[in-house]
């Protein structure tokens, strides 16, 4: 994920293969970002594969040598950049086809040549401030899908618990399912796009997987743990557990049609199917058996083969693999088969001291899916959500001639809109606690800005308008001038302020 663009300088990759373009560009933004050139598109797209988590923003041309600003796009789609990193084509092509298009591909906003100094400069800042924004929203939910995690864990937890007063070797066997099965749904995934397990997908059957033996609370001790093989008859008994188990869960008025409960169902009854018909307790054969119950039953017997139990000993890695390849546990489907021989190396260490590193990437995938479910996407959206403003502020600046400013805390940034800031004698945008700005001290005086200030703070979502009179420096001399502000709140149950609207304008 791109860095924090206010915890350090940005960094704006600038991909035009007229240098005098990507001056021009660097100049209008200042020096308060670190740039990066390319010449084309290959260059650009060679420094996105290498820095891509230190680039903040996209600043890409379309027509270029050796592959334009498209062919860069669908690299940045393939590889996923786009999700995180923020693009604005910066063209001369004024083919509407060609916006259209970029759009597609996921960039932000579309700007054409000859272009207005303070538009270019306003909307980078907003494409920044936004993208703040979703990284902070992106965290928020981040943490709540942690917390779920966390209350799933507990419940594996405390299953498997349950389940080792009954057997003895089923605590740590239900912890190994869950991992062998996560791996399964990923690898599976990705071999065969078909069938489209998400990151939820894959947390919600890895979590179900924590069920598949529920059933065997019923079944007595003197059977589970018999050491040597069972006779008929108690491996009879033994089988009633999977149809227990799931009766178990159908038995539940309230949770039956959770998600989590269905596929729990699933799980149970028909992890011990197999893909010939020959499985019980249905006989279900091929696809008639859910594919998280497929995956389920691999890992199951996996681990299985590779965990001591009563009645032998562990067989080796390699060992289990080859057995299971063989056909000597059952009939498996083909294309499981054919993924866990590409993941064999992969399970062996996952099993055996690998770093549990990936969760946090797990978290970032899981958390994007929730926010595009709830409408929340880095592309279409962004877009519109910046022309808005973007048309908003240029008619409201163009038909106005008050000092008109944008303000944002966490961080502070104070944005004056068009040339406003020239009459004040500020800068454009000020990044710093208003309070603590010389140029604001010295246009209205530190007491003025502190009446502001309580102001503000006064004010509510039900009650956001001040209004403040006082003495400001402006246009070159000392008049009595009106300040009118709104405040702007998060729209939740705890609003809190996220900044202000506002104008100043001469009364005097």
């Amino acid at each position: 994920m791109a860095p924090n663009v206010y915890s350090e300088k940005k960094r704006i990759l600038i991909a035009d293969d007229s240098p005098i373009n990507r001056e021009i560009l660097m100049d209008i933004l200042g020096n308060g970002f670190d740039y990066v050139e390319a010449f084309d598109g290959v260059e650009a797209t060679e420094i996105l594969e290498n820095e891509n988590e230190e680039i903040s923003l996209v600043l890409l041309d379309i027509n270029m040598p050796r592959a334009d600003g498209f062919e860069v796009l669908e690299a940045m789609n393939k590889n996923r950049w786009i999700d995180d990193t923020p693009v604005i084509i910066i063209s001369a092509a004024q083919d509407v086809d060609f916006a259209e298009r970029a759009y597609n591909l996921g960039v932000t906003d579309y700007i054409s040549r000859p272009f207005d100094v303070h538009i270019v400069r306003r909307r980078v800042q907003n494409t920044l401030m936004l993208y703040e924004k979703q990284r902070r929203l992106l965290g928020l939910v981040g943490e709540q899908v942690r917390e779920v995690q966390k209350t799933a864990s507990m419940m594996i937890n405390i299953l498997s618990h349950i389940v080792e007063f009954q057997n003895e070797e089923s605590g740590p066997h239900i912890q190994h399912i869950r991992v062998i099965t996560e791996l399964f749904l990923k690898a599976l995934g990705q071999i065969y796009p078909e069938y489209k397990f998400t990151q939820e997908d894959i947390n919600l059957i890895g979590t179900a997987s924590a069920l598949h033996d529920i059933g065997k609370i019923t079944i007595p001790t003197s059977i589970l743990n018999k050491p040597g093989r069972l006779t008929p008859e108690e491996f009879a008994v033994m089988k009633t557990h999977s149809a227990a188990g799931a009766a178990m869960l159908d038995a539940l008025p309230l949770y039956k049609d959770e998600p989590l409960v269905k596929l729990g169902y699933q799980i149970c009854r028909w992890h011990h199917e197999r893909y010939d018909g020959r499985g019980y307790p249905d006989g279900l054969k091929g696809d008639d058996i859910p594919i998280a119950a497929q995956v389920v039953s691999l890992a199951d017997v996996y681990d299985a083969l590779t965990s001591e139990r009563a009645y032998k000993k562990a067989f080796s890695h390699e060992k289990a693999i080859e057995m299971i390849k063989n056909g000597e546990c059952g009939t498996f489907n083909p294309r499981l088969i054919y993924m866990l021989d590409s993941v064999a190396d992969e399970l062996y260490s996952r099993l055996n001291g690998a770093p549990e590193n990936e969760l946090d990437d797990d978290m970032r995938k899981l958390t994007a899916e929730i926010l595009q479910k709830n409408d929340i996407t880095y592309t279409g959206r962004t877009a519109a959500i910046l022309e808005k403003e973007r048309k908003k502020y240029t008619f409201f600046t163009s038909v106005s001639s008050d000092v008109m400013f944008e303000l944002s805390y966490k961080p502070y940034i104070l944005t004056f809109l068009n040339d406003a800031h020239k009459r004040i004698g500020a800068k454009h945008t000020l990044v710093s606690d208003p309070l603590d700005s010389d140029e604001l001290i010295q246009c209205c005086g530190k007491d003025k800005l502190q009446d502001i200030a309580t102001l503000l703070a006064k004010s509510t979502p039900g009650n956001p308008i001040i209004a403040y009179e006082g003495e400001i420096n402006i246009d070159g001399g000392k008049h009595l001038c009106k300040l009118v502000a709104q405040s702007l709140w998060t729209d939740s149950s705890k609003p809190e302020m996220t900044g202000a609207i506002g104008k100043i304008f001469i009364i005097e």
